[in-house]
């Protein structure tokens, strides 16, 4: 645990503790059960998280038998959970189902990250209601300053690329609202139709696409689950 000892007892869920509850590990690992292994790509995914400590907090997980690096075809290290580490997968999306249902919303929605959002987006995005073509679609947060105010995905032969550059590529759809609507509609808080007829979402482009918004969207793993707070 950083800057200080252990726990100090036999309980297993103080061992546990002891690797898995210092700053920012569990959400190491939630990148990992995703499917993430290689190091930017985890970057992206804890976009907050400095490279030295994210560096810091893989060998601790691999330490523990939680993570193995592997080389790949060219020599560079992929992060591979273990048995041990896959053991963890309840117990994470118990975490984030605990959240969805008992944290208040608007608490969640005070920590907006718009690269963590369009990340997380590319991962979930369906692909299926999109033309079997090339598909991109562009997101646009107007009140974020312009490094962070345009955001395009790339949806081509099945597979979803982010870009925080114009790819070059003819808009299919261009998807406009504040980045607080769309973190909302991506948990699962609020819903596409009623934030597009409320004039907060606005959709210009293909109506196809548009109109398949909600399925090709995907939403968070946890959106589905319904809150209980008031």
């Amino acid at each position: 645990m950083d800057g200080e000892g252990g726990y100090g007892q036999f309980c297993p869920v103080a061992m546990a503790s002891e690797i898995l509850c210092s700053r920012w590990t569990v959400l190491v690992v939630r990148e990992l059960l995703c499917g993430t292994t290689r190091f930017n790509d985890l970057r992206r995914g804890v976009p907050r998280m400095s490279p030295t400590l994210l560096s810091k907090r893989l060998k601790e997980l691999e330490r523990a038998g939680v993570i193995a690096a592997v080389p790949n075809a060219k020599g560079v290290a992929e992060y591979r959970l273990t048995p041990a580490g896959e053991d963890l997968r309840p117990i994470v999306l118990g975490m984030g189902f605990w959240g969805q249902r008992w944290v208040e919303s608007q608490l969640s929605l005070k920590n907006l990250d718009p690269s963590l959002l369009m990340w997380d987006m590319r991962r979930n995005l369906n692909p299926q209601p999109l033309p079997p073509r090339r598909c991109t679609i562009q997101f646009q947060y107007p009140e974020l300053p312009q490094a962070k105010r345009n955001w395009w995905l790339v949806v081509d032969d099945g597979k979803v690329d982010l870009c925080g550059f114009d790819p070059g590529f003819d808009v299919d759809l261009l998807v406009t609202s504040s980045l607080r609507i769309m973190t909302a509609i991506w948990m699962g808080i609020a819903v596409a139709r009623r934030e597009i007829e409320d004039g907060r979402l606005e959709l210009d482009g293909d109506p196809a696409i548009a109109g398949a918004m909600q399925r090709w969207l995907g939403l968070s793993t946890f959106a589905a689950e319904p809150r209980r707070v008031p």
